[in-house]
Parts: structure tokens; sequence; C-alpha cells
């Protein structure tokens, strides 16, 4: 990985906002599917980019962005890298975690990444970099070396689908 430590954590996540700054979804999830799914997209629809806390989407066994259209997690993005470089929630843990565990679920040329432009693969990538070169004792301490390299080989690839 490219070392973008000379990056602080306020320019990472500019660079989030100004590839994923898009329009709000209508909706977040298949909210007519179930009421799990209408209930995360309740919880999504309550938030926005500046207002979405680890509170909502900390526990791995019951967080909406597993359930987020393609759209919504693009959407959220911005606010999910926020609480990576966020400290590590009392109750949940480090959010990069579940971020990491996000962005390689489905390996490589997955439906996120194929929803995102080359210019939103490389936002991803660079905060994945910035993971790796300032909370790399996170990483460590999370078991995640692995699955960030996973999810780093398959968002640095940014070309098109």
């Amino acid at each position: 990985m490219a070392d973008t430590s000379v990056m602080g954590d306020d320019e990472i996540l500019a660079v989030m906002r100004d590839a994923f700054a898009a329009p709000r979804p209508e909706h977040f999830t298949n909210f007519q599917h179930c009421c799990e799914c209408a209930e995360h997209d309740a919880t999504l629809m309550s938030r926005d980019i500046d207002t979405l806390t680890q509170d909502d989407v900390g526990m791995q066994s019951w967080d909406p962005i597993c359930f987020a259209t393609e759209e919504a997690f693009a959407y959220y993005l911005p606010a999910l890298a926020r609480l990576a470089l966020g400290p590590e929630h009392p109750q949940w843990g480090w959010y990069g975690e579940q971020l990491i565990r996000h962005l390689e679920m489905d390996g490589a040329r997955n439906r996120r990444w194929t929803h995102c432009s080359p210019v939103q693969r490389r936002a991803v990538a660079r905060l994945l970099e910035h993971i790796s070169d300032t909370r790399r004792d996170l990483v460590r301490a999370y078991d995640l070396e692995p699955e960030l390299l996973r999810a780093w080989e398959a968002w640095a690839d940014a070309g098109e689908a």
C-alpha cells in the first residue's frame, strides 16, 4: 500500500466527502422485504452523513449497513469513514473492523465496488491506506491484516466494471 500518512484524518475525510457527494436516497434498504429491513431503513432514514453514530451501526449482529442498498452504502461511506477514524466505542469497539469487512465483502468487483465510480474506488483505497498507516495498532489488535489487504486490493482496482 502507498504511504498516505502525510495526510491527516480530516484530509482523508474530505476526500471521501468529495468523492461520495451524492443525493440522499429515498430509502436505504429493501424496506418492504421484511420487518428487519424496515427497521434498518427507519434507522438510516433518521440519520445523515453528519449524524450517523456508532450506536446506530456498531452492533455487528444488528448492523443496518449489511442491508443497505448500493446507493445507501455509497451515500453513507463518508460517515462510515468518520466512524472508523474515530476512537474505539466503549460498547462496540473499533468501527474500522466493520468497515473493513463491509469493503472486503464478496471479494473484488463486488456489487458495492461495481456501483462506485473509479474516483470513488480510489478514494476508498486511499482511506484503507490511511487506516493501514495510522491505525496499525488497531488493525493488529483486531487481527485484520489479511482483511485489510484484501479490501485494499479490491478497491485499489479502480478500473471500469
